[in-house]
């Protein structure tokens, strides 16, 4: 999933980039996201939302003001993702802000 597609971009941002394109936390706002597969998430982009989490602000892509995030998120994945952070696939710190404790959940 690229940045800009989460976060937006301005115009001129980047080549290919002609106009201002709303990012899912921007389009969401005062609404949800539901992010399939978190635990194939780029690393990067791992803590890129850890910070939306934790400052619940988000800089799009060629902007240099922060904007207001107002949104719920889900996430799902069918990776065992206390495996993917001891593997160093997903941030160990953004399991605990989003899982808090292991917790385990009946398959349907």
């Amino acid at each position: 999933m690229p940045f800009r597609y989460v976060f937006g971009h301005k115009a001129g941002s980047f080549t290919g980039a002609v106009k201002d394109k709303k990012g899912l936390f921007e389009v969401a706002y005062n609404g949800t996201i539901f992010l399939d597969e978190i635990g194939e998430m780029a690393y990067e982009l791992q803590a890129k939302l850890l910070c939306v989490l934790e400052t619940g602000e988000y800089i799009k892509i060629g902007d240099t003001r922060p904007a207001k995030v107002n949104t719920r998120i889900i996430s799902a994945t069918n990776r065992d993702l206390k495996k993917e952070v001891e593997a160093g696939h997903f941030r160990e710190d953004l399991y605990c802000r989003r899982y808090g404790s292991a917790k385990t959940t009946s398959r349907f």
